[in-house]
C-alpha cells in the first residue's frame, strides 16, 4: 500500500548497534521518522574493536549527510606475513584504511537527535494489522509504525519470531581480540608493525594486526591503538562452553567483553602465544590489558521481509570476519533500504520486496565466500562436525 504525500512514515528500529544506526541515519535522510529501541540500558560506544573501512560505509555516510570532521581511520600500506621466527616472508603493497567500531558508532550517534534513542527496551514481539505494525516491549511499552526493522544482531529477537528458531551455528573456532594504546607497545614490536597490515598463518590458526583510531577517535600518530585478532580452534561442547563462561560464572552464547574472560583462559592464551606466535605478536598479546573473545558464527536466512517487519545486518546474515564485510553489509542493507523507500508516495510493500531480492543475493554470496575462506584458513572440512548450533 502506498503512503500519502502528507504522511511521514515511521520506522521502529530494534537494535542500537551499528546496523540500527546505519538504518536510522539513512532512513531519516530519505524522509522517514525513526526511533531506535536498544535492549541494553548502557551506552555501547566502548564495545568492539577494529573495522576495515569499506566503500559501503562511506556511501551510507554520504547519503545520510554525516560530517566526519576529519579522517575516519588509519591508513596502512604494506601487507606483511611473519613466520614464527619473526622473519618477514612476504610483503606486498595493498593500501587500505582501518577504523574502529566506536569511531563509526560515535559519528552516527552524534548525527542523530537524542530523543530518538530508547535504551533498556527489550523487544518481545510484534503484530501487524493492515499496513501498520506494532511492537511490544518487556517494559510494557507499545509502539506503532509503518515498518519494523530487526537490526538486533546475531541474537535477534525479531528473527526469533519470524523464522521458527533459526539460530547461528558455531564454525569451530574463535577470535581472540585486543587493543593496545600505540605508545604502550615496545619499540621492538612497533618498528616491525608500523604502517602495515600484518599476518602470521600457522596450522589451524591465523594472527593479524593493524592500527585503528584511539579510544578518543584520534588518528594522530602516537594516539592510535594496535588492534589484533587471533583465530584459534576451540572444540564445540565442553571446551567452548568453558571458554564462554566468564569470570563471574555466567555462560555467554557468542562473546566475552573486555575484562570478563577468566584468569585461567587468559593464562592459556598467553602460553599458546608463546608456543605459536612470532616474538613481535607475542609482545603485542603481552601488552594487551584486557583481551576479549568471540565465537565465530554462521547464519543465513532465506527471507528478509515478513510483511512490514524486516531483518537487516547480522540479524539476517552473519559473515565470517575474514570477509571484513559485516559492518559494510549492514551499511549496504540500510542504504539500499533507504533508497528503495525514499520516493514520496512509495508503495512500501513493493519496495521491500525489491529490496529483499537484491539483499538476499548479496548476503548469501558474502556468507558462502566467508565460510569457504575461513574453513580453508583454519583447516576445517566443510560440513564437518566442528560446526554446531550455538
Amino acid at each position: 500500500m502506498a503512503t500519502t504525500a502528507t504522511t511521514q512514515p515511521r520506522a521502529l528500529i530494534i537494535g542500537g548497534s551499528l546496523g540500527g544506526l546505519f538504518t536510522a541515519t539513512t532512513l531519516r535522510a530519505a524522509g522517514w521518522d525513526v526511533d531506535i529501541f536498544e535492549r541494553s540500558p548502557h551506552e555501547l560506544d566502548s564495545r568492539g574493536g577494529g573495522v576495515v573501512l569499506q566503500s559501503d560505509v562511506l556511501s551510507a555516510f554520504h547519503f545520510a549527510g554525516i560530517q566526519t570532521g576529519g579522517a575516519l581511520g588509519v591508513q596502512s600500506g604494506d601487507r606483511i606475513y611473519l613466520d614464527q621466527a619473526d622473519r618477514v616472508i612476504h610483503r606486498s603493497f595493498m593500501p587500505q584504511t582501518q577504523t574502529s567500531w566506536n569511531m563509526l558508532y560515535s559519528k552516527m550517534k552524534a548525527h542523530l537527535p537524542a530523543q530518538i534513542f530508547h535504551p533498556g527496551e527489550q523487544f518481545v514481539r510484534f503484530e501487524q494489522v493492515g499496513d501498520r505494525i506494532t511492537a511490544y516491549f518487556a517494559s510494557g511499552r507499545v509502539e506503532t509504525g509503518d515498518l519494523l526493522v530487526g537490526a538486533d544482531g546475531a541474537r535477534s529477537a525479531v528473527r526469533e519470531q519470524v523464522t521458527a528458531g533459526l539460530a547461528p551455528t558455531y564454525a569451530g573456532y574463535v577470535a581472540w581480540r585486543g587493543l593496545v594504546p600505540e605508545k604502550e607497545l615496545p619499540a621492538s614490536a612497533a618498528d616491525v608493525l608500523k604502517g602495515t597490515f600484518a599476518f602470521q598463518q600457522g596450522p589451524g590458526h591465523l594472527m593479524l594486526e593493524y592500527l585503528v583510531p584511539g579510544e578518543d577517535q584520534s588518528t594522530q600518530e602516537g594516539q592510535r591503538r594496535w588492534n589484533w585478532v587471533w583465530y584459534l580452534k576451540v572444540a564445540h561442547g565442553e571446551e567452548l562452553s568453558s571458554l564462554m563462561t566468564d569470570r563471574f560464572g555466567k555462560r555467554h552464547a557468542f562473546s566475552l567483553s573486555p575484562g570478563t574472560p577468566k584468569d585461567e583462559d587468559l593464562a592459556r592464551l598467553a602460553q599458546t602465544s608463546k608456543n605459536l606466535l612470532a616474538p613481535t605478536f607475542q609482545t603485542l598479546v603481552e601488552a594487551t590489558k584486557e583481551p576479549f573473545v568471540q565465537a565465530i558464527l554462521d547464519l543465513q536466512v532465506e527471507q528478509m521481509v515478513f510483511g512490514r517487519a524486516i531483518l537487516l545486518g547480522d540479524a539476517a546474515f552473519v559473515p565470517r570476519p575474514h570477509t571484513a564485510g559485516s559492518t559494510a553489509k549492514a551499511a549496504a542493507n540500510a542504504l539500499a533500504l533507504a533508497q528503495a523507500l525514499q520516493p514520496a508516495g512509495i508503495d512500501i510493500d513493493a519496495a521491500l520486496s525489491d529490496w529483499q531480492n537484491g539483499q538476499l543475493r548479496e548476503g548469501i554470496g558474502m556468507t558462502e565466500w566467508g565460510m569457504n575462506m575461513g574453513d580453508r584458513i583454519m583447516g576445517i572440512p566443510r560440513g564437518s562436525a566442528m560446526s554446531k548450533d550455538v
